[in-house]
């Protein structure tokens, strides 16, 4: 998608700050899986026509070109690499996202990526619905357009999120840092 590619710098750029202040970096790859226990057949035969959905075998099962995390995202092996198969990234028994933060004690999600008013969306709803304060970052998510991004941003900011942009966020990351108690 061309307008992710305006947002590698800002995504990187949390990221750095996240981990310099000891918080945990969690990147998502959409991953088709003909064999899941939980089969998401209403949305790959009702939703998607059989070209559609060859498209989506070939470009994201495992080890395909657009399952693949893009080279110019700085992941570390302190991060974590989650494979999920539905958009939100918290739905039980299709991602293990909710087990491993919980087991970390993390309470606050910044959203990230691609695209807007799809994965980045449903992830932030459903995380605020299961208790994760949300931050949904303007200009650090990108979809097909400014009209699509817009609406989702408007939607965030009404019910579902604190929405900001990275440079507040950073300046946030900083301040509390700032606070924290030496040692």
């Amino acid at each position: 998608m061309p307008a992710t590619r305006e947002i590698f710098g800002e995504v990187n750029n949390v990221s750095r700050a996240v981990r310099d202040a000891g918080g945990l970096n969690v990147f998502l790859r959409f991953t088709y899986d003909g064999n899941e226990k939980l089969p998401w057949n209403v949305w790959y035969t009702n939703y998607l026509s059989p070209a559609n959905l060859e498209i989506m075998r070939a470009g994201f099962s495992r080890g395909a070109p657009y399952w693949q995390l893009s080279p110019e995202l700085e992941v570390t092996d302190h991060d974590l690499v989650i494979d999920k198969t539905r958009f939100s990234a918290l739905i039980p028994g299709t991602c293990s996202m909710d087990a491993e933060l919980k087991a970390r004690g993390i309470d606050t999600l910044i959203i990230s990526g691609t695209l807007t008013n799809c994965c980045c969306e449903s992830t932030a709803r459903d995380a605020l619905q299961m208790g994760y304060n949300v931050i949904f970052l303007t200009d650090a998510n990108a979809t097909l357009s400014d009209e699509e991004h817009n609406a989702t941003l408007i939607s965030m900011t009404s019910i579902f999120a604190d929405v900001m942009d990275t440079k507040r966020l950073l300046g946030l990351i900083e301040h509390s840092r700032a606070l924290a108690p030496a040692g």
